[in-house]
């Protein structure tokens, strides 16, 4: 009796697939093209997980497919199975393999990654050799290529705690600035505040994230005063030509300069904010072996050169 009842309530794996498919298409076509089945086959697949389940899991008209709160239950409860088991998958043909592959990092501009990133890549190819690593500069940094398996990690701005993300260590803590032209009333000075961008135009979003943009380039000053939005820009570099022409000034980071300079650009200190994180990110459902030794290492090498650098 008690074997037979477990028989009775127990889920094939393959049919808990084609109803999550299901589930997300609402199109019996749709899911048998997805998973290389014949329409008659997910529908008999579905009876007999409805047989086994006890109720309705959808329901099926001349018109449209949709799932019953049923329906709804069992996928809600099947997804985090679906990805606990793909990542056990995952994560032991990773451990069969070794570290090997394709690492892919994203830098949105250099000046995210921090002083310490070149040594952490360095170190990493030398202790796995089998794994190769390219980092890419990809303004704005768009989280989706994360998603979208464009990219496997990426060095991004605090905040970065999206749905379906895993956000590693922090990789920089750096102090503001602002980028003015040379002569600009404010080099003079020789500082800025937030309240003094009311005075002038920032770059437009030009598709950085939107928390990102909103922590970097507030819509007002402590006061309320608004702050003009000024040209979009499609790489790092574009920022310096309007700040050289005097159409923007630039909140930014002190690494900036580092990377990206300019003869008629230079630059002061930006008071009234804290320092700006950045960390590696990466999508959660996609983590592999190198991605785990990657951040890893680099939470490793970062304490490390924290506990080594003189305080005060």
């Amino acid at each position: 009796m008690e074997l037979m009842s477990a028989y009775n309530h127990r889920v094939e794996l393959r049919e808990a697939e084609i109803f999550l498919v299901l589930a997300e298409e609402l199109h019996f076509g749709r899911t048998a093209e997805r998973l290389y089945l014949t329409q008659p086959r997910v529908s008999q697949t579905l009876r007999t997980l409805e047989e086994r389940i006890g109720g309705r899991l959808v329901e099926r008209t001349t018109r449209r497919v949709r799932l019953t709160p049923l329906g709804e239950r069992l996928r809600d409860e099947l997804i985090p199975a679906q990805e606990q088991f793909r990542r056990a998958i995952r994560i032991t043909t990773d451990l069969a393999k070794g570290v090997s592959g394709v690492l892919r990092i994203c830098l949105p501009t250099y000046s995210m990654a921090g002083s310490s990133f070149t040594g952490i890549v360095r170190t990493f190819k030398n202790r796995y050799p089998d794994c190769q690593v390219t980092v890419t500069e990809d303004f704005a940094g768009d989280l989706a290529l994360l998603r979208k398996g464009t990219y496997d990690l990426m060095c991004h701005r605090v905040p970065a705690d999206e749905p379906g993300l895993s956000v590693g260590p922090i990789t920089s803590v750096d102090d503001r600035i602002l980028l003015v032209h040379t002569g600009h009333p404010l080099a003079e000075r020789g500082h800025a505040t937030v309240e003094d961008l009311a005075d002038y135009a920032v770059i437009s979003r030009s598709g950085i994230p939107q928390p990102t943009y909103d922590e970097s380039y507030p819509a007002t000053t402590p006061s309320g005063r608004p702050i003009r939005r000024g040209p979009e820009i499609t790489m790092s570099s574009d920022v310096l030509q309007l700040v050289a022409r005097g159409e923007v000034v630039h909140p930014t980071v002190a690494p900036f300069m580092d990377y990206y300079r300019h003869p008629d650009v230079t630059q002061v200190p930006l008071h009234g904010q804290p320092p700006v994180k950045s960390v590696l990110v990466w999508a959660t459902a996609r983590e592999n072996a190198a991605i785990r030794a990657f951040t890893a290492m680099a939470s490793d090498l970062l304490e490390k050169s924290a506990d080594t650098t003189p305080s005060g």
